[in-house]
């Protein structure tokens, strides 16, 4: 069930970091950076979580269990994910590590993403139907239908902007379609003519931010769309996915993959520009983008030749978060400011 490892929108950990220097004053911020992921324990996943580098599971191990988005809303920790019953996956929210079910687990269901606003929890993911996979919302454990059900659709990333709920779905219609979906309104960023995969959107002074990548006959594409207007982040020659969006002071920071001809490198585009992360020996894929300040954060995950290692970047310069004995990977970050 690896493939349930996934996307989308949101989650974090690692180092605390004492004091960062402010240019435009000599005061000191300290953050705490939460970072969610999964590491095997040799025969389950145990979902995870590290706060300023320090681990705790928030699955018991029993059963596989994998987690996708992480929120921090004042002192509460929000995790969305999934974890086996034994039969089917169960959609569910963890509030500072305690679970709440979303599904009854009579079908396989997982939630991808979560987002708190006015105190209203906001969760998307999908749940099956008995013959396909139904986007669904859930506000505050209350679940809506965002697909009809006669095609298959998963929901993977919400953000709520004032009374507007935004929510990204990847539905099949002969191949599959990213769409925006907007208070009941949905909106086709694609035509369907290729396959297309969609996993983050973001909202600033009103502009909606979207990042998925299209299939161009030969490769996929690493895109953008701003308003529904798409921007190649690639050029098409290699595969290349993007993971996650956040603006920041009018910089728009993409998360995401590209191959090199031999291995997948980890990367960040900054408005349009890309940075590596990994030097392309060994295989890497960026996860997640968290801005804050000056400082870039970003959670992903790289071979070091036997498993896949957790890891975050700071501003480019890497820390592992796992120790490499059985595989992990991170799936999103989220960084505050402490007083």
């Amino acid at each position: 069930m690896k493939t349930l490892k996934i996307i989308t929108l949101s989650i974090f950990a690692i180092l605390f970091i004492n004091c960062s220097k402010d240019n435009d004053n000599s005061s000191t911020t300290s953050y705490d950076i939460y970072v969610v992921g999964n590491e095997n324990n040799g025969s389950t996943d145990i979902a995870k979580l590290w706060k300023n580098g320090i681990v705790q599971n928030i699955s018991d191990g029993t059963e596989s269990a994998y987690v996708s988005s992480v929120f921090v809303s004042g002192s509460d920790v929000y995790v969305s994910g999934g974890e086996s019953n034994g039969s089917n996956y169960v959609a569910k929210i963890w509030k500072n590590g305690v679970a709440q079910n979303l599904t009854n687990g009579t079908q396989n269901a997982y939630a991808s993403s979560v987002f708190i606003s006015e105190n209203d929890v906001y969760v998307v993911g999908y749940e099956h139907n008995g013959s396909e996979d139904v986007a669904k919302l859930w506000k505050n454990g209350i679940a809506q239908d965002l697909s009809d059900g006669t095609h298959s659709a998963r929901a993977n990333s919400v953000f709520v902007a004032g009374s507007d709920v935004y929510v990204t779905i990847r539905e099949l219609n002969i191949n599959y379609v990213a769409k925006l979906w907007k208070n009941g309104i949905v909106q086709d960023l694609t035509d369907g003519t290729h396959l297309a995969y969609i996993n983050s959107v973001y909202v600033s002074d009103n502009d909606v931010y979207v990042t998925g990548s299209e299939y161009n006959g030969s490769k996929n594409v690493a895109k953008l769309w701003k308003n529904g207007i798409v921007q190649d982040l690639s050029d098409g020659s290699q595969n290349a996915f993007t993971s996650s969006v956040y603006v920041s002071g009018g910089d728009i920071y993409v998360s995401g993959r590209e191959h090199n001809g031999s291995k997948y490198v980890a990367k960040t585009w900054k408005n349009g520009d890309t940075q590596d992360l990994t030097d392309g020996t060994q295989d890497a894929r960026a996860s997640s983008v968290y801005v804050i300040g000056n400082d870039v954060y970003v959670s992903g995950r790289e071979f070091n030749g036997s498993t896949d290692v957790a890891k975050l970047w700071k501003n480019g310069v890497a820390q592992n978060l796992s120790t490499g004995s059985h595989d992990a990977s991170t799936t999103s970050l989220f960084v505050i400011q402490n007083d």
